[in-house]
């Protein structure tokens, strides 16, 4: 694992892609910054972060046997990644909000982008962009929308150490995707997701508010919902927002 570490950065992600196109990376490649000016998040989001603070970091993996149909899988294993780390650190009432939003209670603590590169019916390699709230105490952007492991422990925690434990945990979860554990990702990500078979208000692309429960994630990642008619509907990520 080679680790590069950036004191300002606009975007860790974009650092990384750069790199990947210009030179030939070792896999496992880390890209961590102290601070990032642009930083990114879904659906050309922005992820701001308060510099020294905050774990905002990139990883380069390359993949020899997952296929572009088998995606769905990559992102639970980033997501249970972060949330087995958070769940040892004691952070209360751990989510994962569909696809990969993870949260304390109803706050979010860390946002996760996925950027594949595909090779005939394959995933070529993948940077996997995560920011992680650390030791921020105020989130003026998000009001009561964000939170992080200090604000929910009190304690203060040191940046390179917990960089290294969620590698590790990463490291893990990408051995069950390698290994092909799809049906025990499959579980594990459904046992954490946000709101699962709980009655829940949503609106759609069209503003259109509905009530539904989630029921599951379709083969291709999209989101399932119980309807009141006992239907089920699959919904995109830019299809759905919850209210």
């Amino acid at each position: 694992m080679k680790i590069i570490k950036l004191s300002a950065i606009d975007s860790t992600n974009s650092f990384l892609k750069n790199l990947a196109q210009n030179s030939i990376l070792e896999n496992f490649t880390v890209v961590v910054a102290r601070q990032q000016r642009n930083g990114r998040g879904q659906q050309e989001n922005g992820w701001a972060s308060e510099p020294n603070k905050n774990l905002t970091f990139s990883l380069f993996l390359r993949f020899e046997n997952i296929k572009i149909d088998e995606k769905k899988y990559l992102n639970f294993a980033v997501s249970l990644a972060v949330y087995n780390l958070l769940l040892g650190k004691k952070i209360p009432k751990i989510s994962i909000k569909w696809p990969n939003d993870i949260l304390s209670v109803n706050s979010k603590i860390c946002g996760i982008l996925i950027e594949n590169t595909f090779s005939g019916n394959k995933i070529k390699n993948t940077i996997i962009g995560i920011g992680l709230n650390v030791n921020q105490e105020i989130f003026p952007q998000f009001k009561r929308k964000a939170t992080s492991l200090k604000l929910e422990t009190k304690k203060e925690y040191n940046l390179d150490v917990l960089l290294d434990e969620l590698l590790k945990e990463i490291k893990k979860s990408i051995n069950l995707l390698e290994s092909k554990k799809f049906d025990l990702l499959d579980n594990m990500y459904l046992n954490a997701l946000y709101k699962k078979n709980i009655p829940t208000m949503f609106k759609n692309s069209k503003d259109k508010v509905f009530m539904g429960m989630i029921s599951g994630v379709s083969k291709d990642g999209n989101l399932q919902i119980l309807l009141e008619d006992d239907t089920i509907k699959e919904f995109g990520i830019k299809e759905i927002s919850f209210l």
